[in-house]
């Protein structure tokens, strides 16, 4: 047995159009997550038609998820943060401060989108913060930085549920560990910015955690927690996450870039991170506070 779930913004997805798709995909009775938001049906296969009418739900801002319904509940989360969890590119941010900006945003964009190698565009990218005072760290998280509307309650309901929470980031750990205290996540792990004499060196810490890393912390809790890479979900954007996408269970492309969505059949472009509990079944009033 499969599920479809459409989710649009708030108010916004019409009955009409959920019972007309049920109808011509043959499937169940619809079954309302959240009114004029989210809804569900089962079916029995997954229609030729799926693409097609995802692309043409794209044009009405309407999010299509089809998948298996068994076992849909996730016990762990593995999040991406940038552009993620938050709402910014933390280093984008930090360059913009040191004068940079356009230079880093270009760089960061290409390898999110995985046109540049993401260790060496890191290393490029920090380079060009060298000297930059280490106070504009706290100044870029307290004044630039932003949650991605949806994380407390994704957080708080899957938690809620018995399930782990890791936030793996390719960015940096004076970040990570601010949006895991904030966000109740149980472990964070990403890359170091080095300081001496209270500025940034132009250094970023070795080992890099890149793509592979992130796979090798999928591997690394699932087996800790004694769960299979199938009972995790995990979100990202950039290309860098392609590895953990693929291997998790669910694997959730979330405003992506264009050649990341290209690997992923699972894709959030109008839903906020909510719509991670309604691909997993989850009611809006099913929600922790």
């Amino acid at each position: 047995m499969f599920v479809a779930t459409l989710i649009a913004a708030p108010g916004s997805l019409a009955p009409a159009m959920a019972e007309a798709l049920r109808g011509a995909w043959g499937g169940g009775p619809l079954r309302w997550l959240s009114g004029g938001e989210a809804a569900e049906f089962d079916m029995p296969a997954i229609p030729d038609t799926r693409w097609s009418v995802w692309e043409d739900l794209q044009a009405q801002a309407v999010d299509l998820i089809v998948q298996s319904a068994e076992g849909r509940k996730k016990k762990m989360l593995l999040a991406d943060m940038d552009s993620t969890m938050i709402q910014q590119e933390c280093i984008d941010e930090l360059a913009d401060a040191a004068g940079v900006g356009p230079k880093v945003a270009d760089i960061t964009a290409r390898a999110m989108n995985g046109e540049l190698d993401f260790e060496g565009a890191l290393i490029e990218r920090v380079g060009l913060l060298k000297g930059l005072p280490a106070t504009m760290i706290d100044e870029v998280w307290t004044h630039r930085i932003t949650l991605m509307p949806g994380g407390p309650a994704l957080l708080s309901t899957m938690k809620a549920a018995g399930a782990y929470a890791a936030l793996v980031s390719g960015g940096f750990t004076a970040f990570t560990q601010a949006v895991s205290a904030q966000l109740g996540f149980d472990e964070n792990r990403a890359n170091s910015l080095l300081i001496e004499d209270g500025k940034l060196t132009g250094e970023v810490g070795r080992p890099i955690l890149g793509r592979e890393a992130k796979v090798q912390a999928l591997h690394d809790i699932t087996a800790r927690l004694g769960i299979n890479p199938a009972d995790v979900l995990a979100v990202g954007d950039g290309a860098n996450d392609l590895g953990m996408l693929g291997l998790a269970g669910t694997g959730v492309a979330l405003h992506a870039k264009p050649s990341v969505q290209a690997r992923c059949d699972i894709r959030v472009n109008r839903g906020d991170l909510t719509a991670l509990l309604y691909l997993q079944g989850y009611a809006r009033q099913d929600f922790a506070p």
